[in-house]
């Protein structure tokens, strides 16, 4: 059979495009291809690469020969050769040093079939094994595997510290119909910065970073790093553990933490021998991180986020991260991280436009613009925004062993109306935003399906039914919701001077009428000690005293109250100032003894806490609960375990100790007195029962039997029956 030997002739419209990395689909003519065989029976490859101002490109092939290329056209360089198998490419520059590289594009792709049919489902759910950095070997060489979705783009070039950003050397090849574009370049190692240089539909290029990058530059700085890990976890035992049992019903009282601001500093890996030593003394079960994920501006605190995948740089790299994370674990700390899928800031080299038009977000501004924070709201019914956001929940929890996340502003995701006023309904004219819901439903299923013994935490703060109800029954699915209504109610009736406390009663305990309706966490939160909120000492009504002892006897009805707890730094030692993410917490004043008397109750109420089931196996179960009483301004409740075994908690809230109450209680017997936040030893006055009280078959307010109690002033008690 017959053919041309020579390669066909390229046009010009197609060199210039080549050359000016504009061409789709570059492996189609650079790299090597193979020629008709010639009349001769000889087989012959056509080799093509540009080298735009080199003065000679030679082939280097794997057996020692070589051959040289000859220059077709504005640096489009072509060789025509007999000689099959692998090969460099020398270029010559003048008196510049010779540069020798692999060609990037005889290589196959990088991403298999399977991870694009997958994709294109929006069911990938391991999609930061495929798109972004892969430093790897493929076909006998090491470099990296680039790869970006990029639907609407007309050409996608990799630019980086490795081309001297110079994008046209780089151009993608674009390998579906879904817009996945990719390039293995040799050579390329770790740490190297990269970014995609994007041809838009209306003829822009445009630089945008990684939505799939696993490290960045360190703000302000905005590049991708090409990232590996190399990190030997040692938590296997926590991950066992974790896996049989149900965290909704242990124990969890959970510390927040800003990092930037709890020890101003402090790296990832530094942050660890602190915060260990730090929240064992407490005997906090967890700590939860707000957003580590790499955001730009600092005084976002985390909450607008521009690399969803990548761990933010300011504290190390991500294997520090993980490094932290392993420590805690193995100190038996758990591990809760803000996750922010609800929105993305405007950044123009980030998600917003990402390919010169909506992208990640929803085109229609009445569903992708949110008006509060002046970001972009993701478009929930795309699948492959979709998969994006849920692989990466599973990202954190699989890659990081994050033991739960803790989802923000749930509300603003679920209401089509949030905070507008001109809005789009959704397909039957309601306000429900069906495609977040769906959205929710899979991260979390998914979630729990991949990660035994993880929580799933809704910050939601309306009356929106089932977010703690499974998604088979119609519910979001998540393990655990934000109480706000009780925070609101609860810091509302702290704050009125205890002798008009007993006008606000409600405020205190209207939180029990729905106590069980979900599966709850009470949060003090960041949100409730800043922009003018002040601290939570300073909402206190009175003299410095009278702040503590509130702020103790507050204390112990939140440890005390049906749900899990949540408390954020600073708040365990009474800190005087409004919390700031621009300097560090208040922490000369534990060396007054009245704030470290409050540190101490706090470290007590925790040790008491995880020692009793009643103050957790029945969270969410009435059945566990039981109101004893009380009126004006005193409280009492009982709580109990699965076994019936009571502690009772009794609360005085008002500014004057109370003699010869007469309190209810589950059964008579001594009970003992085991926590008195007005006990010297926490900075109070002292008043209290010697230990123990004596309970008789006497009647009272419906129940069996009853104790007659000295009440502290602004106090609690928390009373056990001796064994």
């Amino acid at each position: 059979m017959s053919a041309r030997i020579a390669p066909p002739a390229l046009d010009e419209h197609l060199i210039g495009r080549i050359v000016g990395g504009a061409e789709p689909r570059p492996h189609d003519w650079l790299g090597r291809h193979p020629l008709a065989t010639g009349p001769d029976g000889v087989e012959r490859w056509v080799l093509r690469v540009v080298r735009p101002l080199a003065d000679r490109v030679t082939a280097v092939f794997e057996d020692g020969t070589t051959a040289d290329y000859d220059h077709t056209k504005d640096g489009l360089w072509e060789l025509v050769t007999t000689v099959d198998g692998t090969y460099t490419v020398r270029a010559v520059y003048g008196d510049a040093p010779v540069w020798e590289t692999e060609d990037p594009y005889r290589f196959t792709p990088t991403i298999g079939e399977l991870d694009l049919h997958l994709w294109g489902e929006g069911r990938h759910e391991e999609v930061w094994k495929v798109f972004g950095a892969h430093h790897r070997e493929h076909e006998g060489v090491v470099g990296t595997g680039f790869s970006v979705w990029a639907p609407h783009a007309q050409a996608v070039r990799v630019v980086g510290s490795f081309n001297e950003w110079n994008g046209a050397r780089h151009p993608m090849r674009r390998l579906d119909g879904n817009g996945v574009w990719e390039l293995f370049v040799p050579g390329v190692g770790a740490g190297t910065t990269y970014k995609w240089e994007i041809l838009t539909q209306d003829g822009r290029w445009v630089t945008r970073a990684d939505p799939l990058a696993r490290y960045t530059e360190t703000p302000p700085h905005t590049a991708s790093v090409v990232g590996t890990s190399s990190y030997a976890w040692q938590d296997g035992d926590w991950l066992r553990e974790r896996a049989a049992r149900d965290p909704h019903t242990g124990p969890a009282s959970v510390y927040e933490v800003h990092l930037g601001s709890w020890r101003p500093g402090l790296g990832y890996r530094e942050m660890a021998d602190h915060l260990i030593e730090y929240v064992g003394e407490l005997g906090f079960t967890h700590v939860e991180f707000m957003p580590v994920a790499e955001h730009p501006y600092a005084p976002s605190w985390g909450y607008q986020v521009t690399g969803y995948y990548a761990p933010t740089s300011r504290f190390g790299h991500p294997d520090d991260f993980r490094y932290l994370v392993d420590r805690l674990h193995q100190a038996g700390i758990g591990v809760i991280m803000d996750w922010v899928p609800g929105h993305f800031p405007k950044d123009e080299w980030a998600l917003a436009d990402f390919d010169g038009q909506a992208l990640y977000e929803h085109s229609d501004p009445r569903r992708g613009e949110q008006l509060d924070w002046g970001t972009k709201i993701f478009n929930f019914g795309d699948s492959q925004v979709r998969n994006f956001l849920v692989a990466n929940a599973l990202y954190w929890l699989e890659e990081f062993h994050i033991d739960g996340l803790r989802v923000d502003a749930v509300a603003s995701m679920l209401y089509l109306d949030y905070s507008r006023e001109e809005w789009l309904p959704n397909q039957y004219g309601g306000r429900e935003n069906l495609e977040a819901i769906g959205l929710l439903q899979e991260v979390n299923a998914t979630a729990y399906k991949r990660s035994p013994g993880i929580m799933m935490i809704a910050e939601e703060s309306t009356s929106w039914p089932g977010v703690t109800q499974p998604t088979d029954q119609g519910g979001l699915g998540f393990g655990l919701k934000w109480n706000m209504g009780w925070m609101n109610d609860t810091l509302r009736y702290i704050a009125v001077d205890p002798m008009y406390r007993t006008h606000h009663r409600n405020d205190l305990t209207f939180g029990f009428v729905y106590a069980f309706s979900e599966q709850f966490m009470l949060p003090i939160s960041h949100d409730e000690v800043v922009h003018g909120k002040g601290s939570l000492l300073t909402k206190m009504p009175g003299d410095q005293w009278q702040k503590l002892a509130n702020v103790r006897a507050y204390l112990a009805y939140m440890w005390a109250h049906p749900g899990k707890k949540l408390l954020f730094m600073g708040q365990e030692f009474g800190q005087p100032s409004e919390w700031s993410e621009s300097r560090g917490l208040d922490w000369w004043i534990l060396d007054q003894p009245v704030h470290r008397g409050l540190f101490d109750l706090v470290a007590r109420m925790n040790a008491l806490y995880r020692a009793t089931p009643a103050l957790w196996e029945l969270d969410h179960d009435g059945s566990g609960f039981e109101m004893l009483g009380g009126d004006g301004e005193v409280l009492a409740f009982a709580r109990r375990d699965r076994q019936g075994r009571p502690i009772v908690a009794v609360f005085n809230f008002s500014g004057n100790p109370v003699h010869d109450a007469r309190i209810a209680l589950p059964q008579a017997g001594t009970w003992n007195e085991v926590l008195n936040t007005d006990a010297e030893v926490y900075g109070g006055s002292g008043v209290g029962n010697l230990g123990a009280v004596q309970a008789f078959d006497e009647a009272h307010d419906g129940h069996p039997a009853s104790a007659v109690l000295t009440l502290p002033p602004l106090g609690a008690l928390w009373l056990a029956p001796a064994e």
